[in-house]
């Protein structure tokens, strides 16, 4: 964790006045309304959001995929609105190629990245192995199960050299216990590393489970409609999802969402 001269951790993202618009004329559309958020060295952020308020879109633009019609990006202190490379990135579904290995997958997303050949190998190797997979490092995807898929693409993003990870809903497509599992175990694996995370999910419950704040969003244009400090202490276990201010704090999210819904941005 790196701590500035105030004392506090230093910004690992800072987005600051992004707007994005799509087409022009009459068929101009306005997806992100001015967000402005930050993530700090080491933290845990969560976004949540209604359907389309262009939390992908946010995602595209803070990754370089696409530019903003207005607003910059500072990634590690240096301006990179635009610019691909510095961040790690786990989509929705796994994106593992079908005609490699999960070991050649990992590595090469690894020597992708810059990292060296042998370093990759050593790597890989010993990561397999400390989640459980490494009896399948010789399999093909199409072996493993949903949770198996996402546990190796979070290692791939986990391995990358840059220190900003975004997870785009990783988790959405797995059945409600292999997601609570996962969500767990990507807990315990995070604790161990703790680098710098911007989670986009739908899941209230995650969001409050997993982070250390929380970003609300309206509906599109998308602009922030508060944030939240997530007050639950780690290691965090399913006991919290019977604390009676989880569920208050829930229910807040959840009042705040419906009124962005009715009034986007």
């Amino acid at each position: 964790m790196t701590i500035n001269k105030d004392g506090n951790r230093s910004e690992t993202l800072r987005v600051q006045g992004i707007r994005k618009d799509f087409g022009k004329g009459a068929s101009r559309k306005e997806v992100l309304g001015g967000i402005t958020l930050s993530v700090a060295d080491g933290e845990f952020v969560s976004i949540v959001g209604p359907s389309g308020s262009g939390k992908s879109t946010l995602f595209q633009v803070i990754g370089g995929l696409q530019k903003p019609s207005e607003g910059n990006i500072w990634i590690n202190g240096e301006q990179t609105t635009g610019e691909r490379g510095h961040i790690s990135y786990m989509p929705q579904q796994s994106a593992l190629l079908p005609w490699l290995t999960v070991t050649g997958n990992i590595e090469l997303s690894l020597t992708i990245s810059g990292v060296d050949r042998q370093e990759a190998k050593q790597k890989t190797k010993e990561w397999l192995e400390r989640i459980g997979l490494d009896e399948y490092g010789n399999a093909f995807p199409h072996v493993l199960s949903g949770g198996m898929l996402q546990r190796v693409s979070f290692l791939r993003a986990l391995l990358a050299p840059q220190r900003l990870m975004l997870l785009d809903e990783p988790f959405g497509a797995l059945d409600a216990l292999t997601r609570l599992h996962m969500q767990q175990w990507l807990m315990s694996i995070w604790e161990q590393n703790r680098r710098s995370v911007l989670l986009v999910t739908h899941s209230i419950e995650e969001a409050l489970f997993l982070s250390d704040r929380i970003i609300v969003l309206s509906a599109a244009p998308a602009v922030v409609l508060d944030e939240f400090q997530v007050p639950f202490q780690r290691p965090r276990s399913e006991a919290l999802w019977t604390d009676p201010r989880f569920n208050e704090m829930k229910q807040q999210i959840y009042e705040l969402l419906k009124v962005g819904v009715r009034t986007g941005g």
